[in-house]
């Protein structure tokens, strides 16, 4: 019996998903490694973060997913060790994973940026665990100031979201609408002229990566919604009390979410591999590792570039698209063919800032925002989330809450 190569894609996140869905039917034995038994719809964590949606909406077991595709194999560990050129992995169980073409999906993690307190002090935002332990924080702080029988005292209310990109423009509009419309009558007899949402950037824009035009958009609609903006704030130390700024200001804060940077899983420098700029790794054109026969780095994790330079984004499409590529490619290298660049098809960028109202723009030079905008941001999540309960769940969940103005279970699971 002829032995049929193996495949090992490390993370079943979008992009090591779209591998393991690319290579059905293809003549291989893929083992899908992940520390986790789930995969995440990490865009909408900052829902679950704030009762729009329950953890299990965003979550699908990745056996679940793919289980009938014959050709897969699930091993829940996390990859500790491995010697690439000898096409070797070791895992957190002590297993060895032989293997012929490596496609290494981990993705990114939080970036503190080496700035003091920020990992022991502020919630990030990459996990079921970070979602539910921020939504307990804040209910549980809504809790504390309730039961005073003073005085709120400055900061315990005072919500601080450092990074004007789209986790913390989401997460900043999303905080206001669940003060505004759901917390408010929760505790009728709290003093909400003490509540605040603070949002930091240190350019002096946000939403980066969008026009001009829709970037003051947001920040009028934030303002709108109560949000109070602040550019050029550079956090320099984040204490249990709340954060300092580089230009020597401090805002008292109880709770700081951080959305402020992301850099490459570490696991790639453990594997040895070759490093550029904000933790990722550097590849060729077909999305390879330099001198490394075998091996792919895709998604938020792979430094590929365009034909103009630019490095590829770190969204959830350039994984899948990379993904995909990547599946082809080993087919092709299994059959002897030459492989083949990949080229980045760029769908656009969107951004919700809250009820109805986001922000898209499309490389056709299209700019949407408002209603309209917030419509397709529904829809195109809805269409990229796993698993068709999943879907159904999360629409239902949507359509009760934009009616009824209320939220999910206001639940403190950690004290």
């Amino acid at each position: 019996m002829i032995k049929k190569p193996v495949v090992a894609v490390i993370g079943a996140g979008f992009g090591g998903l779209a591998v393991a869905r690319a290579l059905k039917g293809a003549d291989v034995e893929v083992h899908l490694i992940d520390s986790r038994n789930h995969h995440i719809f990490q865009p909408l964590l900052y829902q679950v973060a704030t009762a729009g949606l329950e953890p299990e909406e965003i979550a699908h077991a990745i056996r679940g997913e793919v289980r009938r595709q014959a050709n897969v194999r699930f091993r829940m560990a996390r990859v500790v060790s491995g010697d690439l050129l000898a096409k070797l992995l070791v895992t957190s169980t002590g297993e060895s994973i032989a293997f012929d073409y490596l496609v290494l999906a981990a993705g990114a993690v939080t970036s503190d940026f080496g700035i003091s307190g920020v990992a022991e002090h502020a919630f990030g935002l990459k996990s079921l665990e970070d979602a539910i332990a921020l939504r307990s924080h804040i209910v549980k702080k809504f809790e504390e100031a309730d039961a005073l029988e003073r005085k709120v005292p400055d900061g315990m209310l005072t919500f601080v979201v450092a990074g004007g990109g789209p986790t913390g423009v989401e997460m900043a509009g999303a905080l206001t609408e669940l003060f505004d419309k759901v917390l408010r009558k929760d505790f009728p007899n709290l003093d909400f002229g003490a509540v605040r949402v603070v949002l930091l950037e240190a350019l002096d824009r946000l939403l980066p990566p969008f026009d001009v035009r829709l970037q003051q958009y947001t920040l009028a609609t934030l303002k709108k919604f109560g949000v109070d903006v602040r550019f050029g704030a550079q956090v320099i130390s984040v204490t249990t009390e709340g954060v300092t700024l580089k230009d020597g200001s401090a805002i008292p804060a109880k709770t700081v979410v951080w959305g402020a940077g992301i850099t490459g899983n570490p696991l790639a420098s453990h594997l040895a591999l070759p490093m550029v700029r904000g933790g990722r790794v550097a590849v060729n054109d077909d999305l390879t590792v330099p001198g490394i026969p075998g091996v792919f780095v895709i998604g938020d994790l792979a430094a590929g570039k365009d034909v103009h330079g630019n490095v590829y984004p770190q969204l959830a499409q350039a994984a899948i698209q990379g993904g995909k590529h990547v599946a082809f490619q080993i087919v092709r290298q299994i059959n002897n063919l030459q492989t083949q660049p990949f080229a980045y098809k760029d769908p656009g960028f969107m951004a919700t800032i809250g009820r109805q109202e986001a922000v898209a723009q499309f490389p056709s030079g299209l700019k949407v925002r408002g209603a309209i905008a917030w419509i397709m941001w529904l829809f195109l999540h809805l269409l990229y989330l796993v698993g068709f309960r999943n879907r159904t769940q999360v629409l239902i969940n949507w359509i009760w809450s934009y009616f009824s103005y209320e939220r999910g279970a206001r639940l403190i699971m950690w004290q």
